[in-house]
């Protein structure tokens, strides 16, 4: 499907976008889990495997946050699941994740190769200075 809105970061296994495109990822794609990035998500029941995984958008030192919602993908991941993960966009907090992501699982050694790989899965991504900041704090030999 090429007119899709979100994107593959790891080929049949791990796909990234926005909070618009979890219906069509659960139509079209084999997702046992969806990890909810949005701090301003609603805690509403869904009819799918949803995980809330907050991550609050221009707050100080978030590092903790985002520790842990690459943790539960990058588990969910060795697990042998597949993954949808999404901000409301996709570009800053999922942007984020995507770049531990990468780096956990030995797909690129350094932040900037993780979000070069990133924006190639999904060119919206836009990663804020203080996200940037706070992954060179959690991968500091990246």
């Amino acid at each position: 499907m090429a007119d899709k809105n979100y994107h593959e970061l790891l080929q049949n296994r791990i796909y990234i976008g926005g909070a618009d495109d979890v219906n069509e990822v659960i139509k079209n794609e084999n997702v046992d889990v969806i990890f909810d990035l949005r701090a301003e998500a609603s805690s509403d029941s869904t009819n799918y495997n949803r995980v809330h995984s907050p991550i609050v958008d221009d707050a100080e030192q978030q590092d903790e946050s985002i520790k842990d919602s690459i943790e539960k993908v990058v588990n969910a991941y060795n697990d042998g699941k597949n993954v949808y993960f999404h901000c409301h966009g996709g570009s800053n907090r999922t942007g984020t994740v995507a770049i531990g992501t990468l780096l956990t699982l030995g797909k690129a050694d350094k932040i900037e190769e993780a979000e070069e790989i990133a924006r190639n899965a999904r060119p919206k991504i836009n990663v804020k200075p203080q996200m940037i900041d706070a992954l060179k704090r959690i991968f500091p030999n990246a």
